[in-house]
């Protein structure tokens, strides 16, 4: 029991922490991409690239905190099915925000490699 409150907790953490990135890199801080994207993106794309990076990276975090707070509830209620939705909201938002920052990456470097 323990160990599931912990792991709820640092799964909001992490929600919390990419959200601050996808802030952070909206406001233009591209620092968290990595080197490669940032060499590779030119000064007059850079706030562009930052914002659709920025807005992955929160939707990603939006929906890493939405499966923590679900979790918490299926603790509470001992429910499988709050399980289920949480782990299926998880993965659709981190496959969502990934789409679009790899097409931010495509858009403004040509490629994801």
């Amino acid at each position: 029991m323990i160990g599931e409150i912990i792991g709820t907790a640092v799964t909001i953490i992490v929600g919390v922490l990419c959200i601050a990135i996808g802030i952070s890199n909206i406001g233009g801080n591209i620092s968290w991409v990595h080197s490669y994207h940032r060499k590779r993106v030119s000064e007059e794309n850079r706030m562009a690239f930052g914002k659709m990076v920025g807005t992955g990276m929160i939707v990603i975090g939006i929906g890493i905190i939405f499966a923590g707070a679900l979790l918490a509830v299926a603790l509470l209620v001992e429910s499988k099915i709050c399980e289920i939705i949480a782990l299926v909201a998880m993965f659709a938002s981190i496959i969502v925000g990934t789409v679009i920052a790899f097409r931010a990456m495509i858009k403004y470097n040509g490629g994801i490699f």
